[in-house]
Order: structure tokens, then C-alpha cells, then sequence
């Protein structure tokens, strides 16, 4: 795991563009993420340089450095990531005739390509991964992501010098940076709270799609388009062509089983200490459980918690750590621990990005990484598995206010609109306390605002926009790139659902938070539920071993009760949660106050000062419940005072 960085520019480098420039400050940016040393590599007559951060995980001597020249020195590869299988494939190699000077994954991925083409290379590996290959016989240079887009990549143009980079902070220290926001991106940042591929907040600048890669033959080739070594839509469609609906539940589970056993099997490699992230859900339970039944010595796992009631998983973590055997860690946290790490999160995420849960990921990286260089997460559970609870709720009322004529159906929300939500709050307090539905006012108008929808797709892309018109002024708003696969294809709501997810929100939201949260520390997450082979295997599985009696991920649970019994594991669905809500009108006040003043909001000169201004005081009165939209905002005001201040 590391950072990689770079740049091209045509006829040659500039004095200013080698390791003591524009590259230095480039690859430098990423020291947190490769806190062990660097590497650079250019050719001045070629205009390339290529740079690497390195933590050293897998053979931790000098012929694991990078930049990494191939055998023969026609390829020049800086990579950031894993390849799990590069032993098999290192003996695969050496029965063609490759002789190997170390023991690095690095080193087998440059044979392969050498061997078998860049492409097929890909193919072969199963890993994480964004990688620089620079071509000397060609000069091209190819940039490629991981299949589920685990390691982020981005490239770009500032002027006329092609630049790449494993976050987009580092190009904000290249000498005549001008970088400009991107309207796109930012309307689609306030939409879902983070910005989905292939945008990226800098004009000129794009986030590499997952399982793609795109070559360019020249620095100013801005026509390339990345293309798919890897598709996501296909390996759902051929593993569907295949499902045998008659595979009985005992098949079923051990074919997840020996799947998952095999993912999490490669991923316990490392030259450093290993441990786990465990929350006590059942994807992280599943992962930790299979580490230790493959373990000889109790395996280290961490967990953070939360004095607040609603907000703590602790408890459930440690009985499930008790109970598996391993060594574990808890750190209970007040509000004052993950508010002093509020200001730091720019830093880190220096992209806008507004899921809350980043506060406690880091904290729990934070912990892990007093032990441990690698630490597995159950990350990837809910799209691969259907465990999210939106997904039951849209195929209810898709199937229910469906029935509806949709001028019925907005009529209907016309009328609940009519009234503020805290009128219906009110009138709520009429029943019995044990059916109070909490903040139903709030609740009822996000319903009435997505009555009007015109099938279950539609319904779910209402349901899951934070806002449905960004705060943005006049002349900012744009329509947001759609992201994901194609699901059209798809005959069943829940699995074009599951797959718009792992297309979207998987890659932009939940393993950027993770990337981002795990390499501030210098430690490497490995999620092996993300395997693509556990990918195909689940998705070559009927339906009904997804969703049974209620209960959603059922293949996944019946892997875990091999080793947990199900009393320990059974319990609503939490999620890393954050009190923002709350924190907002007590800790977090003033902190919110300043970012959003008038003042604050309109010299940034992007956002609907009015809007913003009434949506907190709502919030911070009680009678509105703002905090996901407020949060981004939030976010957004505290990424441009570190990145863009206005000029």
C-alpha cells in the first residue's frame, strides 16, 4: 500500500518538473500514505516522471522499491496496492522462463506484464490496485484501478503538463496551480455527499472508473477515454445466465464459504503485524471468524465505541472477539475525541466528502495502527450481499404506492407538504408512546417529496439524495453524471439496486472513506468480501439465498453461524454511526456557526447563503432534523477554506 504520483509534459521536462519540483511536492504529498520512503524515476528527453510513497507491507528490502523497471527495462510501473495472488502467479512465471530478484508482488506484476500484456496481466490478479505503467518502447503511459475500485486514482491537466496522483491534494502543490472547482462535481457532490466517477472537484481533473484503464500516447491527449478490463454488468449478467435455481442452501453456503475462505486466506499474507476491524456486524464477525479458523495464534482485532446510547457496537464486538478467541482492543471515546479530529478531516479527505462515518473509521485506523501495518474490514457486505435496509423499504413502497396513479400519488404528497413537519409531529403525539414514530413530520415530508416517482428505479435515486436541489447559486446547478453499470437489463428491483451500489456508491463513499480514513495513519485495509471472485460467487447464487423470512445477507449469516452462534450476531442493523445530529445543536455549534456564517458562505461564492442559513437555524432550533444535509455543506465550507480559499 502506498501513494503514487507523476507527470508528463511534451518536449521534455521543465527544470522546475524533476524530484527537487513539481514531482518532489507531487509524490511528497503522499507521505502519510507511504510513511517508509521514496522513489522517483524520470526521463527528461521523454518528459516523464513517475514518483512512489512506499509502506512497505510484502518484502520490505530495497528490491521493493519503487518506481520498478521491468526485466528487460522496457516498463517503468509505480503502483499502489496488493496483488494476494502474486505467489501463484510468481510460480507461473518462473515456468516460463522469469528469474525474480526479490520477493515483491511488484516485481511478479512486471513479469506478467511482460509475459502475458498489461491487460491480460490485470486479469490474472487478484488484488487492489492503481498503477502508472510507463511503455519506453511506445512511450504511452497507462493508468488502470482496481476492479471494484478499492485504491483511488486520479489524472488531470493544469496548462499543459499531464499530471496523476492516488489523491487529488498533491495537485495543488505544482508549481502555477490555478485550479478552478467543477460545478458538475460539486452538484453532485450535494446531491449524494461525496462525488461520484469519473468527476473530480478540479476542473480539468477525473477520478479513473473502476476496473478500467486508460492510455495515452501523448501528454495532451484529452480524448482517451478509459476503457474496462473488468465489467462489473457482464459478470453479473454471465452469473446469472448460470444460476441453478435448484442449488440447495447447503450447496449454496459452501460455495460463499470456500469462496470468502479463500479471499480472506490470501489477504492474511503480509511481512508486517496483521490484524482486523470489528464492529461486531456480521460482515466484519465473518471476516475475523474466518482469520482466526486459518490462524495458528489468536488474531489482533480493534474496536471503538461510543458512550451514547444507540451509537455503540463495542459490546457486541467484544462477545463475538470473546467468543472467536482473538486478541482483542477496545477504545471507548467521548464526544471531545472524535470532535478534535473534525478539523483534520480536509487534510485527509481532500476531496468534499460528507459521510459521517469518517469520523470514527479514522479514529478506529487510529487504534489499529498502534498494533498492527494491515488490517482487514468487512466492507462491501451490503452491496454484494443485499444487507442494506433501503432496499426492502423501496421494494415496499415501490410495490405499494406503485399501485397508485402517480397524479394520485402527488396529490397525495401536495397535501402532506401543506403542512410543516412539525405540525405532523404534533399531531403524532396523539398516539401511544411505543408507536411515536420519532421526528415523523420530518420522515413524512421526505415521503411526500418522492410520491411522484415513476418506477422503482426512480423511487430509489429520490430516496437516496441528500438534496434533491443542491444549495448551489444560480448558474451552478448541472446534471450529475450518472455512475455505476447499466442495470437496465435487470429483471429483479433489488439486484439493480445492489448493482447501481457497488457501481456508486461502494467505490466513491465507502472504500474512499476507508482508503482515506486508513492511509492518514499509514495503514492498509484489505476487504476481502471485495474479492471479485466472492463477487461472481455471490451473484451466481438464486435470490432467495439472499433475502429469507426477513432477513436480509441469509447466505452470509449461515457462513457466519458456522463459527458464531447467531445470538450474538442477530440484532438490528447500526452501521458505523456518528451523533451529528446532536452534536450540531450542543459541541458542534459554534465550530458550525463560524463555517456557515453569512459571512463565511457568501465569500465562498457558490453557495444559497439564505437556504443554508434557514436550513441550520431549523436545525438547531429541534424542529427540523438537517444534519445530512448540513454535514455536506459543512464539509464542502471546510474543504474550500483548506483547498480553494476564494481568491
Amino acid at each position: 500500500m502506498c501513494g503514487i504520483a507523476g507527470l508528463w509534459r511534451a518536449g521534455g521536462l521543465a527544470p522546475g518538473d524533476g524530484p527537487a519540483g513539481n514531482l518532489g511536492r507531487l509524490t511528497g504529498w503522499h507521505a502519510r500514505r507511504g510513511p517508509d520512503g521514496d522513489g522517483f524515476w524520470t526521463d527528461d528527453a521523454a518528459g516523464i516522471g513517475l514518483g512512489h510513497r512506499r509502506l512497505a507491507v510484502i518484502d520490505l528490502s530495497e528490491a521493493g522499491r519503487q518506481p520498478m523497471a521491468s526485466a528487460d527495462g522496457r516498463y517503468l510501473l509505480t503502483y499502489n496496492g496488493e496483488i494476494y495472488n502474486y505467489a501463484a502467479l510468481r510460480e507461473r512465471l518462473v515456468g516460463t522462463g522469469h528469474r525474480f530478484n526479490g520477493q515483491s508482488d511488484t516485481e511478479v506484476l512486471l513479469a506478467g506484464i511482460l509475459e502475458w500484456g498489461l491487460e491480460a496481466a490485470l486479469q490474472a490478479t487478484v488484488g487492489m490496485f492503481g498503477i502508472a505503467l510507463w511503455d519506453r518502447q511506445e512511450r504511452s503511459l497507462t493508468l488502470a484501478r482496481d476492479r471494484l475500485g478499492i485504491k483511488p486514482l486520479y489524472y488531470g491537466w493544469s496548462g499543459d503538463l499531464l499530471l496523476f496522483a492516488s489523491q487529488p491534494g498533491a495537485f495543488t502543490l505544482t508549481e502555477g496551480w490555478r485550479g478552478q472547482v467543477d460545478p458538475q462535481a460539486l452538484d453532485a457532490y450535494f446531491r449524494f455527499n461525496y462525488i461520484p466517477a469519473p468527476l473530480c472537484i478540479w476542473q480539468g481533473f477525473r477520478k479513473l472508473p473502476q476496473g478500467t484503464a486508460l492510455r495515452l500516447t501523448h501528454p495532451g491527449d484529452r480524448e482517451a477515454v478509459p476503457q474496462p478490463f473488468w465489467d462489473l454488468g457482464k459478470v453479473v449478467a454471465e452469473a446469472r445466465a448460470g444460476r441453478d435455481e435448484g442449488l440447495s442452501d447447503e450447496e449454496g453456503v459452501a460455495r460463499i464459504d470456500t469462496a470468502l475462505r479463500e479471499a480472506v486466506r490470501l489477504r492474511m499474507v503480509a511481512d508486517v503485524p496483521l490484524g482486523a476491524l470489528l464492529s461486531g456486524g456480521v460482515d466484519s464477525s465473518t471476516v475475523v471468524a474466518l482469520m482466526q479458523a486459518q490462524s495458528r495464534r489468536p488474531v489482533k482485532t480493534f474496536t471503538i465505541g461510543f458512550n451514547i446510547p444507540g451509537y455503540n457496537e463495542a459490546e457486541q464486538a467484544k462477545a463475538i472477539a470473546s467468543h472467536l478467541g482473538t486478541e482483542h482492543e477496545e477504545l471507548y471515546l467521548g464526544p471531545e475525541d472524535a470532535l478534535a479530529l473534525v478539523p483534520e478531516v480536509p487534510e485527509s479527505f481532500d476531496e468534499p466528502f460528507a459521510d459521517a462515518s469518517q469520523l470514527p473509521t479514522t479514529l478506529v485506523s487510529r487504534l489499529a495502527r498502534r498494533s498492527v501495518t494491515v488490517a482487514l474490514s468487512g466492507d462491501g457486505g451490503d452491496e454484494v450481499f443485499a444487507g442494506y435496509t433501503r432496499y426492502a423499504l423501496v421494494e415496499r413502497l415501490a410495490g405499494s404506492l406503485g399501485l397508485l396513479p402517480a397524479g394520485v400519488r402527488r396529490a397525495i404528497g401536495g397535501g402532506i407538504l401543506a403542512l410543516p413537519p412539525h405540525a405532523w409531529t404534533r399531531a403524532a403525539a396523539l398516539l401511544p408512546a411505543r408507536h411515536r414514530p420519532r421526528l415523523f413530520g420530518d420522515r413524512l415530508h421526505k415521503l411526500a417529496r418522492i410520491m411522484g416517482f415513476s418506477g422503482g428505479d426512480d423511487l430509489y435515486e429520490r430516496l437516496i439524495r441528500v438534496w434533491p436541489e443542491p444549495p448551489l447559486l444560480p448558474g451552478l446547478q448541472q446534471d450529475p453524471l450518472a455512475a455505476g453499470p447499466a442495470a437496465a437489463d435487470l429483471d429483479d428491483l433489488t439486484e439493480r439496486m445492489m448493482l447501481r451500489d457497488t457501481g456508486h456508491y461502494l467505490p466513491d463513499d465507502i472504500l474512499a472513506k476507508v482508503d482515506r480514513a486508513s492511509m492518514s495513519v499509514g495503514l492498509e485495509a484489505r476487504v476481502p468480501l471485495l474479492d471479485h471472485n466472492v463477487v461472481a460467487a455471490a451473484w451466481s447464487l438464486p435470490a432467495r439465498f439472499r433475502i429469507r423470512g426477513g432477513s436480509a445477507k441469509w447466505v452470509l449469516r449461515q457462513v457466519l453461524a458456522r463459527h458464531v452462534p447467531p445470538a450474538l450476531t442477530e440484532r438490528p442493523k447500526m452501521g458505523f454511526a456518528v451523533p451529528i445530529e446532536h452534536w450540531l445543536r450542543g459541541p458542534l455549534r459554534d465550530w458550525a456557526e463560524d463555517l456557515l456564517s453569512p459571512q463565511s458562505l457568501a465569500a465562498g461564492g457558490m453557495i444559497d447563503v439564505d437556504l443554508v442559513r434557514a436550513r441550520l437555524a431549523e436545525h438547531q432550533s429541534g424542529r427540523r432534523n438537517w444534519q445530512y444535509q448540513l454535514w455536506g455543506v459543512l464539509m464542502f465550507e471546510a474543504w474550500r477554506r483548506r483547498w480553494a480559499p476564494a481568491r
